[in-house]
């Protein structure tokens, strides 16, 4: 018994074999835990960098959402009833344009957004034209809100000079530039804010005047009495279709989101959706309460809508909601300009300058460029001889932001049809129709400076180095 208890002694002691297996088996144990933990940490760390569901949501509600809300109800006034059936149509045709978008997005979720899909399919030089052409609308057409924000603000500021109006619109400018370079993270946050704000108005006024709803408001005026209704319906959904450029802003920055490929389709469906109602419920009750001749020449018909029903007052609030609106759609600009461009950098169709980020994965240097860009045309827009010049450039960015949308819906329709995907197909030859439509009946000069955007990227061409033999994608 002695001898036994000796033994046992001994299997305790550091010198014992067991023992020395023991802390051998443990030590490894925790080694193989502490890394898994590390990994986790930094996988933590990393995705809590990207962006997740809601900022990309908001991404797709600010970029479409703009000042054109708070004049279209005005503007198709005298339309009447079909006016209605065109938010309807033209609803229908933004979201097959995100179902479009959506998909092509799951299936090749690389950052830049339209360029990287015809890259996938058209090769690398109609790539970089498309690419290149919606890096300059898009910064360009960020001054239009940023100056409409600034504008909005009049009842508050009064009416100030040019240069100090111009010195607050950089001002926001650095402010929503210094957001991006900071993170694309936190840009995302700030626009999920930013949108929460902007939904406030848009359920509060309908709220308010539903009370005083009147179908007989919403009639045709005698100038489009004659009209047939094809006619009619056509041209309302033109107009329409405006208020949803900007459907496609989310698929820019894929390589800063979480799960690209299931995150950003689904925001960009759900958010074209939420757009096309938020329109149809304001537009629709705003014709309602006031008569058609009265809407039609009213300036702010958000604003008239309201003081009929609540009052004056009320009019400053609707003027500060409309700068938070402008604000978070220029927001959502700087943030797809800047991915566009580093997509496009990333791919070789731009400077390598524009790839730099910073630790938080920010492309600091093409939010500074783009941003740089937008400064000028805010500059430029102040001198009354220029200012008319530049507002008709940014008016034939909307083609080119079509012309853009075709191309992918081109990118779209050869990927299902060879895979003889009948429905894909057909959902794709209405988003295709929808833009081309659209781009017809514009003025045969906006459509020539559109293609003028495209066609200067060739003074880059030569100093890219751009494989012109590249052949499709094998995914393809």
């Amino acid at each position: 018994m002695g001898a036994s208890f000796q033994n046992f002694n001994a299997l305790k002691t550091p010198s014992s074999a067991g023992t020395r297996y023991i802390e051998s088996y443990l030590k490894k144990i925790y080694t193989r835990c502490r890394s898994r933990v590390d990994f986790y940490q930094q996988s933590e760390n990393f995705m809590s960098k990207k962006l997740g569901f809601k900022s990309v949501f908001a991404i797709v509600f600010g970029g479409q959402v703009g000042s054109g809300i708070f004049m279209l109800p005005a503007t198709l006034a005298p339309y009447g009833i079909w006016a209605v059936f065109g938010w309807c149509l033209s609803g229908l045709g933004a979201i097959l344009l995100a179902i479009v978008f959506g998909e092509l997005c799951s299936r090749f979720p690389n950052t830049g957004g339209p360029h990287a899909y015809v890259k996938e399919t058209f090769g690398q030089i109609p790539s970089f034209f498309v690419g290149w052409c919606y890096w300059l609308v898009s910064w360009i057409s960020t001054s239009v809100v940023i100056v409409a924000s600034i504008a909005y603000l009049n009842p508050f500021i009064g009416n100030v000079s040019s240069f100090a109006s111009l010195l607050l619109e950089i001002a926001l400018l650095v402010v929503l530039a210094a957001v991006n370079c900071k993170s694309v993270g936190l840009a995302g946050k700030m626009e999920f804010f930013l949108m929460i704000l902007k939904f406030m108005p848009f359920i509060i006024v309908p709220a308010l005047i539903i009370q005083d709803f009147n179908l007989a408001n919403i009639t045709v005026s005698t100038d489009l009495a004659h009209l047939s209704p094809f006619r009619l319906l056509s041209s309302v959904t033109v107009l329409c279709l405006w208020g949803f450029i900007g459907v496609e802003c989310a698929t820019t920055p894929a390589g800063s989101v979480q799960n690209p490929s299931k995150t950003i389709p689904r925001a960009i469906i759900l958010g074209t959706c939420a757009v096309a109602l938020v329109y149809f419920i304001n537009s629709t009750a705003i014709m309602g309460v006031m008569p058609g001749s009265s809407l039609a020449a009213s300036k702010a018909p958000f604003a008239d809508a309201v003081n009929i029903v609540a009052g004056k007052n009320i009019s400053l609030l609707l003027s500060l909601a409309a700068s938070i609106v402008c604000a978070g759609t220029a927001n959502a600009w700087v943030l797809t300009s800047a991915q566009a461009s580093l997509g496009l950098a990333q791919d070789g169709l731009l400077p390598k300058i524009f790839a730099k980020r910073n630790s938080e994965d920010s492309p600091y240097v093409g939010v500074l460029i783009s941003c740089f860009g937008t400064v000028v045309i805010l500059v430029l827009t102040k001198n009354e001889s220029i200012s008319e010049q530049v507002a008709h450039i940014v008016n034939f960015s909307v083609t080119a932001f079509l012309m853009v949308y075709i191309i992918c819906c081109a990118a779209f329709l050869k990927i299902m049809l060879k895979e003889r995907r009948i429905g894909k197909l057909i959902i794709g030859t209405l988003a295709a129709t929808f833009c081309s439509l659209t781009v017809a009946d514009a003025a045969w000069q906006s459509i020539l400076i559109s293609v003028l955007f495209f066609a200067s990227g060739v003074f880059l061409l030569p100093f890219l180095k751009i494989n012109k033999s590249s052949k499709f994608s094998k995914k393809i």
